[in-house]
């Protein structure tokens, strides 16, 4: 029999956690399209929910916390009670990672809104890993088909950008990069190429002094101490330019729409946040809750979340070779 056509052994397979996010939102719906399109994927899947927003899927095992009150529930809304739901859900999957019944976490989207209606103060499912696997820092890394970013800063005002950016803070960020590019997707000698936080990458100081002040001393440490392969500061539209060209293997953006833009430009579709640094693999689609078109489950569009499921069994099946 040959490669191709060989069944893949049960301890091959992947055991994929899935949450499906906000129950109003479009989670719930894509979860159901992403599943039935990945039926013959080399994984096992567990869905963390509420059986009254999904459908039973053949092969798939739900976790139902019976945490809604069917009386009055209605998709398209902000309400407490589900951002409150929403955690739970997290809560169950990192006491599922926790006793290693499964390998990995896909996360569907969460509000906001509604998490912080129902007392939980996180700006979104990073800073909620932060605080409970009490892990001090993670980076995030959005993707495509096309090109990857790595975020030296997260969801903060665009004022506080530069003061967040310190030389400590960026060395990790691209140490943290190299390396799960390396452990997590086999790239065996990685690329990366460092945007500046100024127009131009400040001209040498002319326009801003972020780049000679933290930008350039942390590359040169980088290359003298570790050896890596990376080019920077960069214009950002010449450091993305050459990356989707196929130059660099990573870009590390400065901010968040420096990298949001391009990513959404390129490929919407196949958009995958993904969070390093955390002692699991998480991985979510590149959009958010879309309540305004929740009511109509016809209009939700799984391949975001599909590009996810795919990357985190792509990263969990690297790490069970290494």
């Amino acid at each position: 029999m040959s490669s191709k056509s060989a069944p893949i052994s049960k301890s091959n397979r992947i055991r994929v956690g899935l949450t499906i996010g906000d129950p109003s939102g479009i989670g719930p719906a894509i979860a159901l399209k992403a599943l039935y399109k990945l039926k013959k994927a080399p994984a096992d899947f567990t869905v963390i929910g509420d059986s009254y927003v999904l459908k039973k899927i053949p092969g798939v095992k739900i976790i139902d916390l019976h945490n809604l009150r069917r009386r009055n529930f209605s998709l398209g809304k902000i309400k407490a009670e589900y951002g409150r739901a929403a955690i739970e859900y997290l809560d169950k999957a990192l006491g599922l990672l926790r006793d290693r019944e499964i390998d990995c976490l896909v996360t569907a989207p969460i509000s906001k809104e509604a998490i912080n209606k129902a007392g939980f103060k996180y700006s979104g499912h990073t800073e909620y890993f932060l605080k409970k696997t009490r892990v001090k820092e993670v980076v995030m890394l959005l993707l495509n088909g096309s090109l990857r970013f790595s975020l030296a800063t997260r969801h903060i005002p665009i004022e506080k950008v530069p003061g967040a950016l310190t030389r400590q803070k960026l060395y990790y960020h691209i140490l943290t990069t190299y390396k799960s590019l390396k452990n997590l997707f086999g790239i065996r000698q990685p690329r990366l190429v460092v945007c500046g936080l100024n127009p131009h990458a400040s001209d040498n100081g002319l326009i801003g002094n972020e780049e000679n002040r933290i930008i350039k001393p942390v590359l040169k440490k980088l290359r003298t101490k570790l050896n890596l392969d990376i080019e920077g500061p960069l214009s950002a539209d010449v450091a993305v330019t050459l990356a989707r060209a196929g130059h660099y293997d990573c870009v590390i953006a400065m901010y968040h729409d420096q990298a949001l833009i391009p990513l959404k430009l390129t490929g919407r579709d196949s958009g995958v946040n993904m969070t390093l640094g955390l002692p699991f693999i998480r991985t979510s689609p590149l959009h958010g809750t879309a309540f305004d078109i929740a009511k109509t489950p016809a209009l939700a569009n799984p391949a975001s979340l599909i590009a996810a499921i795919k990357l985190a069994i792509k990263c969990a099946s690297q790490l069970k070779k290494a």
